[in-house]
């Protein structure tokens, strides 16, 4: 089900269930209520309580958009981490220099067009792009340099090959959801009391009071749906991209 109609069906039935609670609760007052002589203490604590999940929405929020931030910021290190080596190996002879280019291209190819949607449906690394980024480190490790030129560009692309394997780890490790199920307890039922608190507030049937407690029960539950939808950074909604493999490596599609 597509992720805009899984939020416009929330926001509708957070719509739905207020009013329909609303009307049910008209019905059944007693002839004598008057909607008018709610306790100060209600308008009191409900204002209290909007105020403290206004701000817990707010902190959830800047949280998973922080850990998209990261998430993506993992992503550039990677792929700049095996630009650079690309780069720096064209000191090396033509058929070393080639074969590791080789291998990083072959790299590259997979994590856009395979791991990345692996990611997204499974919540984890491939094996397979793990072999070919062992294969990149052999490639680099394994030549022993024939002259100082040689000798000075070593070490700099084994510090690379390592900040790559660095990124590519923080990356698997940034797949899962990064809220806790007691946040997201928390979350739900701070939405349920601070709307129930609205309610509690013996609204009437007008139309206008209806609107707005429908507005306000509908923008809670979009706001948990944007938590929701940037809690996984690769596989929902707004999404870290691959754009920064695409744009150093331009053929990595077609590998």
């Amino acid at each position: 089900m597509p992720e805009w109609l899984v939020l416009t069906l929330a926001m509708l039935a957070a719509c739905a269930v207020v009013v329909v609670i609303t009307l049910l609760r008209h019905r059944s007052a007693s002839e004598d209520e008057d909607p008018s002589e709610t306790p100060d203490v209600i308008e009191y604590m409900t204002m209290w309580i909007g105020v403290v999940y206004a701000i817990v929405l707010g902190l959830a929020i800047a949280g998973v958009w922080e850990a998209r931030s990261v998430a993506q910021e993992h992503v550039r290190a990677e792929a700049q981490a095996l630009h650079e080596i690309s780069e720096r190996v064209r000191v090396y002879p033509a058929d070393v220099r080639d074969r590791i280019r080789g291998d990083v291209n072959a790299y590259v190819g997979h994590v856009v067009t395979t791991e990345w949607q692996a990611m997204a449906d499974n919540g984890k690394v491939t094996e397979r792009g793990t072999e070919l980024l062992d294969r990149v480190r052999a490639d680099v490790t394994d030549y022993q340099p024939k002259s100082d030129f040689e000798a000075q560009a070593y070490q700099p692309l084994l510090d690379q090959v390592a900040a790559a394997d660095q990124a590519r780890a923080a990356r698997a490790d940034s797949t899962a959801p990064t809220m806790p199920g007691v946040v997201w307890f928390g979350l739900v039922v701070g939405a349920v009391v601070t709307i129930g608190m609205v309610l509690a507030l013996q609204i009437r049937r007008t139309p206008r009071e209806l609107i707005l407690a429908g507005l306000f029960s509908a923008l809670i539950a979009f706001l948990l749906f944007l938590i929701w939808d940037f809690d996984a950074p690769y596989s929902r909604g707004i999404t870290a991209s691959a754009e920064p493999f695409l744009s150093l490596f331009p053929d990595a599609e077609r590998g």
